[in-house]
């Protein structure tokens, strides 16, 4: 099984911010698109960790991570059989990041 992990701040942007490439170039359509869903279309299982930074703001996390199944052709199923991610210090970031998913997967409250 092939597994890849990806540090945000050392192999994408020091300072994640925003949604659209117009909110620069640490913005979530470019992780998304330019890193996160190449991998995941490559790999068995990818890991994403979220050290290092602790504001990513919804609007990114929404655009990097349930843009996978709304721009990506990714499915919710897919997401819980290959994706991971964790932030050691902001355990928040991770339930958005869960909550971003599941509300693009139509798992939502």
């Amino acid at each position: 099984m092939s597994e890849y992990k990806i540090s945000v701040v050392k192999d994408f942007s020091k300072r994640p911010y925003g949604r659209y490439p117009d909110d620069g170039d640490g913005c979530g359509q470019y992780f998304r698109a330019n890193l996160l869903a190449p991998k995941l279309r490559e790999y068995d299982k990818v890991h994403v960790d979220l050290d290092g930074y602790n504001r990513y703001g919804r609007s990114f996390l929404d655009e990097a991570f349930g843009g996978l199944i709304r721009e990506e052709g990714f499915t919710w199923e897919d997401l819980q059989r290959k994706l991971t991610y964790s932030h050691s210090l902001v355990k928040s970031i991770e339930n958005l990041i869960k909550d971003r998913i599941d509300a693009a997967g139509g798992k939502g409250k």
